[in-house]
């Protein structure tokens, strides 16, 4: 990551994630407890711990910066955002982690007038790392004890061919989901957890992401930023690039996303009929 070298919030950033990674592999490796929040989604004390450690760094590097935190914002601490702010999701993939397949993530991103600048993703129980800023984007190496990522690697979106590749989430396709699937020609599905789909398509192991369901903010800004990086793009069911810093939008919770398409190559947008996706014109 040499070109990259100057970029003192990047490394801040990798920092902060790395110790949320070490909080949730010291969980990891227990037999931990799983409870659940409000909304039925689960949460255990890596979750918690590994926030903890996030903030406490984040803070300690960008005092007076606004941090939207997944578990906060689930006990109601929402703070007032400017133009700049972070996003925290301090173990994404709760339901990998829970079932100990190892597809979990620890997520940070910067954003700047409603898009992800600067992102870093951990997946500690696989050792990947990935980074990317208005620089460029990264993949890397990490392992245990987690105090530092090796093997800083560019990487690059690719072009699309007839038959792209997709990745998707097991346990939410829909039917708007599987239009898209078959609109864009795709000729392999992979599976995998958590903000993983982006980065599969920021190092060109897959194209197109589309997500026609409810994900919150914290989800998919770190994918999101390094997936721009490397050249890639996430839009909105009107073409427009996924924005973030919705705290207040009639209809939605603060920090929602709309529906959204991920894709490293935009030249894929041509075979998509987005008016056929959108949830109001279900067929």
């Amino acid at each position: 990551m040499s070109s990259a070298a100057d970029d003192a919030t990047l490394h801040g950033l990798i920092d902060a994630a790395l110790a949320g990674a070490r909080a949730v592999m010291t969980v990891y490796a227990t037999d931990f407890a799983v409870e659940r929040k409000a909304d039925s989604s689960p949460v255990s004390e890596a979750d918690r711990h590994a926030e903890a450690a996030i903030l406490a760094r984040l803070s300690a590097l960008q005092p007076g910066l606004p941090i939207v935190a997944e578990e906060a914002v689930s006990e109601g601490c929402i703070p007032d955002i400017g133009a700049r702010f972070a996003l925290v999701d301090p173990l994404d993939g709760t339901k990998e982690f829970v079932n100990r397949n190892d597809e979990f993530t620890v997520n940070i991103a910067i954003i700047e007038s409603g898009a992800p600048t600067i992102g870093v993703v951990l997946a500690p129980a696989i050792g990947l790392a990935y980074a990317g800023s208005q620089t460029g984007a990264w993949k890397g190496r990490l392992a245990a004890p987690f105090d530092t990522v090796q093997d800083w690697a560019s990487i690059k979106t690719r072009e699309a061919d007839a038959a792209p590749v997709a990745v998707a989430s097991r346990s939410h396709m829909t039917p708007a989901t599987e239009r898209a699937l078959e609109q864009a020609g795709v000729g392999e599905r992979r599976s995998t957890g958590s903000s993983l789909k982006f980065c599969l398509l920021a190092e060109a192991a897959a194209d197109f992401y589309p997500r026609l369901g409810p994900t919150m903010e914290w989800d998919t800004a770190a994918g999101d930023a390094v997936l721009r990086a490397a050249g890639g793009a996430v839009v909105a069911l009107d073409n427009s690039p996924l924005r973030y810093g919705k705290a207040d939008v009639a209809g939605m919770r603060a920090f929602e996303n709309p529906h959204f398409l991920a894709l490293g190559d935009l030249r894929l947008l041509e075979r998509l009929d987005l008016a056929a996706l959108h949830p109001t014109k279900a067929a």
